[in-house]
């Protein structure tokens, strides 16, 4: 039986998974459609933003470092969402490089219980870890409905 640390970073781990999954084998140009008429978004931009929460609560919150935009905003818009002139590629290995680092960070604390202060707030090890599940699981949500949408693909 896992204990709850496994647990955590094993779903986390799925759900990092599931994106991927869910982007496999489409086009560029499918990645950055958005196949939903009231919406913007599309999965190239869920890659993007994975990785933007990933470097945002494993290095900025719990590692303290100082965090440049990737993508910055354009009017109002996160720029991780705005994928036309995206590179592809270029979006998945900074989204791979993020996971990494942010597997690093976790492997660097040693209790679940381990905290930081952010902003005024005390924030632990098991808060970010959950806290990126929920956030995963959300948007994996949103990919499945743009995947079926894309190309009738569904399932985990």
């Amino acid at each position: 039986m896992a204990d709850e640390r496994m647990s955590l970073t094993s779903f986390l781990e799925y759900q990092r998974a599931t994106l991927a999954m869910k982007c496999r084998g489409l086009t560029d140009e499918l990645l950055k459609r958005s196949a939903v008429p009231t919406s913007d978004l599309t999965l190239l931009g869920l890659v993007r933003h994975a990785a933007v929460v990933e470097t945002i609560w494993f290095r900025r919150v719990l590692k303290g470092e100082q965090i440049t935009p990737r993508w910055p905003d354009v009017d109002g818009v996160y720029g991780e969402f705005l994928v036309d002139d995206a590179d592809v590629d270029e979006a998945f290995t900074i989204w791979q490089e993020a996971c990494q680092g942010s597997r690093a960070v976790t492997d660097g604390f040693e209790s679940l219980d381990d905290t930081v202060e952010f902003r005024g707030e005390i924030i632990s090890l098991r808060y970010v870890l959950t806290h990126m599940i929920e956030e995963y699981a959300r948007h994996n949500g949103h990919a499945d409905l743009l995947r079926e949408a894309i190309d009738g693909a569904v399932g985990e």
